[in-house]
């Protein structure tokens, strides 16, 4: 299981974008990468193609490594613990004891 999922909220703790909040498109977890919505952006120019004839200068997300990102649960950034409740295991928020998901 992993602490940080698709569709969680992340806080940057580190780099150029620290500080700053947005939601997790997808995570590489063999990598230890993930990729936020509209942080971390970066310019790639990109050859004409069929899809695109003109090519040109494109803006995009850049993977930001994990251990970059803190999960924010109702406005507050939280490590990330896990417990076994019955016979499932939930992600806890360290700072409220409460769980995620």
């Amino acid at each position: 299981m992993q602490k940080i999922k698709k569709g969680d909220t992340v806080e940057i703790i580190a780099g150029k974008d620290k500080g700053s909040q947005g939601k997790v498109k997808s995570v590489d977890p063999a990598n230890h990468k993930v990729v936020v919505e509209g942080l971390n952006m970066v310019t790639k120019h990109s050859k004409p193609t069929q899809a695109n004839p003109n090519g040109g200068i494109v803006s995009k997300e850049a993977p930001l490594d994990i251990s970059n990102v803190m999960l924010v649960v109702s406005g507050e950034k939280t490590r990330v613990g896990f417990k076994v409740e019955g016979d499932k295991k939930v992600r806890i928020a360290k700072k409220t004891g409460k769980a995620i998901d």
